[in-house]
């Protein structure tokens, strides 16, 4: 029996009533079709099984149609809410996204974007500013446009796509002092390889120097970017003598391991501790006490990095972008002295 030979572009065209360039479009850029002409050939591609050849697709085109994001964990609810938006959105303009974690290690970061490269991408998405000569120069041997997403570079504003972490930091730390707090302790984050630790550091330590009080040195904890981190992050403050009022959180993560920690202490949030997070997570608003936080723009951040990575791609003008806003979100879990 001879092999039933596969469906081709043209017979989705013909079964759809649309021309061959029509089809086409309606694959690779279904956002610039009309609803009908799509549907039509959305039911073509069903009936017949057709399923597009990305390889000779790419050497058609030079393009994978694939753009590439490496995020430093997938864990945390933050990025897996942003990187949905970033695929939602690459997809509406045509283009999938593969997905990578070097799980907070940066070192590992140049093989995790070397492994990526030899598959075949158009573009990459990276988290934060800092990374190593490796993957900057990787990107230019191979004529990759990339984006920088989360914290914003003032030096790179065209392809920068976040937030001041530390304007962020400096808010909160302001918040917290005017509520009458001198002993403040912070859960910073890991600060090697990690700008965006490294600015809560600096705009926490600056805010509170405004006040005329200090961030010591013995309260700067730094843990990962998890439950566990802040309850270790509460272990370490309440084993010296002199302890801290409140304890602010780089994520909150972070704050809900920490007041998880103190309920099994016996610690009273805010009575005895007060504990602020970072990023507006939907467990803030639903752990007890609820979290004082900071709002991110989560989901925008995956929208403009998908938008930003595809004008570039094709080669569209770009303009300078401005840091995105965050806001304090104000719940029990900080108290007043």
């Amino acid at each position: 029996m001879p092999p039933t030979s596969r469906p081709t572009l043209e017979d989705v065209a013909r079964l759809a009533g649309v021309s061959l360039g029509s089809a086409s479009r309606a694959l690779s850029i279904p956002a610039q079709v009309k609803p009908g002409t799509l549907e039509r050939v959305r039911r073509a591609v069903e009936q017949l099984g057709y399923i597009r050849s990305g390889a000779a697709q790419a050497l058609a085109s030079r393009r994978t149609r694939t753009v590439a994001a490496i995020y430093p964990t997938l864990d945390n609810p933050i990025f897996a809410v942003s990187i949905h938006a970033l695929q939602r959105t690459l997809w509406e303009l045509g283009y999938q996204l593969l997905i990578a974690s070097h799980d907070y290690k940066p070192e590992r970061e140049g093989d995790v974007l070397r492994a990526i490269v030899e598959r075949g991408v158009d573009a990459i998405v990276l988290v934060g500013s800092e990374h190593s000569d490796e993957v900057f120069e990787l990107a230019r041997k191979y004529e990759l446009p990339y984006v920088l997403t989360w914290s914003f570079n003032e030096s790179k504003r065209a392809q920068s796509i976040g937030f001041s972490y530390y304007e962020a930091a400096y808010e909160m730390a302001s918040l917290v002092a005017s509520y009458g707090h001198t002993r403040i302790a912070l859960c910073s984050g890991i600060a090697n390889g990690n700008d965006r630790v490294r600015a809560r550091i600096a705009g926490t330590r600056a805010a509170l120097k405004v006040a005329g009080l200090e961030l010591r040195s013995e309260w700067i904890v730094e843990q990962p970017f998890n439950f566990e981190g802040g309850r270790q992050a509460v272990r370490h403050i309440l084993s010296g003598k002199d302890r801290p009022t409140v304890l602010i959180c780089g994520t909150d993560l972070n704050a809900v391991g920490a007041i998880d920690e103190c309920r099994s202490q016996g610690i009273r949030v805010p009575e005895d501790l007060s504990i602020t997070g970072t990023d507006d997570i939907e467990l803030a608003g639903l752990v007890e006490p609820k979290l004082t936080t900071i709002h991110v723009p989560t989901v925008e951040i995956g929208v403009r990095a998908a938008r930003k990575v595809v004008a570039m791609i094709e080669g569209a003008e770009l303009a300078d972008e401005l840091p995105m806003e965050t806001r304090l979100v104000v719940r029990a879990s900080l108290g007043r002295l």
